[in-house]
């Protein structure tokens, strides 16, 4: 019970970590973290101005970069201890949302990799900062939605194996 107990804390502690640059905190980043990071680097994404970007895309790239490793470390770890307390079929569920987070963040990246700044017109450059803005907003949403279902199973787990 003791070590069940132990494992919930450590990924709840990893859901709670302060806000803040992206760092890597020996093999995991909390999901509250790459939100916070990946929110960072957007509100930099200023659209329109080519001499800023080329900057700011390398930042963007840099930051999902990041978020894709420390995340992918994270969800390992999620995948290796968890199932003997969630079972065969809320781990799928749970693994499912680890892939879809990490299609999506694939995703970001080549679009990020394969803007070409200098080759773009102003209204193409605007459309594609629009793309990749509603691309990273996705992945916030799917990070913080899967964090809040997660954190509701962790606590329906603490309590039970508290009784």
């Amino acid at each position: 019970m003791l070590d069940n107990l132990a494992i919930i804390g450590r990924i709840r502690d990893a859901h709670q970590t302060l806000r803040g640059h992206i760092k890597l905190v020996g093999d995991s980043i909390s999901d509250e973290e790459a939100v916070s990071s990946l929110k960072g680097a957007h509100s930099d994404w200023i659209p329109g101005r080519p001499e800023i970007l080329a900057e700011k895309q390398k930042k963007l790239q840099q930051t999902l970069g990041f978020l894709d490793e420390g995340l992918k470390n994270h969800f390992a770890f999620e995948e290796e201890v968890l199932p003997p307390l969630l079972g065969e079929l809320l781990m799928r569920a749970l693994i499912l949302d680890h892939r879809e987070i990490n299609r999506e963040i694939d995703e970001a990246k080549l679009i990020v990799a394969a803007t070409q700044l200098g080759e773009l017109s102003r209204e193409e450059l605007l459309s594609r900062e629009s793309h990749i803005q509603r691309v990273i907003n996705s992945i916030n949403r799917q990070v913080e939605d899967h964090a809040t279902r997660e954190e509701a199973i962790l606590d329906m787990l603490e309590r039970v194996l508290r009784e």
